[in-house]
């Protein structure tokens, strides 16, 4: 799935994180086990701390076992519009 420009720039006003360290973490995840708990703790805490968003422990089960049971949404850009 290819996603826009667009799309970063409306994630990057959001987060004011940018495009290329999106792309990086991106890069990260795909070479990674994402079903493994452990990973998913890191990436959450490294996305955490890259939006200076503070996840509670019951968000941080609740995303793990969303992904771990493949229940995430395969279509992110119309979260964004």
């Amino acid at each position: 799935m290819k996603l826009s420009d667009n799309f970063f720039k409306k994630v990057e006003n959001k987060t004011h994180v940018d495009k290329d360290t999106i792309l990086s973490l991106a890069s990260k995840l795909q070479n990674g086990n994402m079903k493994d708990e452990k990973t998913l703790k890191e990436v959450i805490t490294t996305l955490s701390n890259m939006t200076g968003k503070k996840v509670s422990q019951e968000q941080e089960e609740k995303i793990i076992k969303t992904v771990i049971n493949d229940n995430v949404p395969t279509n992110i850009d119309k979260y964004y519009e």
